[in-house]
């Protein structure tokens, strides 16, 4: 039983490492399918259309 229980303890312990660190991946990941990024409209259009030309320049 005791095994069963530090077994148990070791498995929650490793489950939880591994959500902390995939959390940041899965956040990125769900931001660019969303397109919760900055937009080509307003000053997400202006910074972009900017720096195209600086880097033409």
């Amino acid at each position: 039983m005791a095994a069963l229980v530090s077994s148990a303890i070791l498995s929650l312990r490793l489950l939880v490492l591994t959500g902390l660190l995939m959390a940041p991946v899965g956040a990125v990941a769900y931001s660019k399918a969303t397109g919760a990024g900055v937009g080509k409209h307003g000053a997400g259009l202006v910074l972009f259309v900017t720096l195209q030309r600086q880097a033409m320049s």
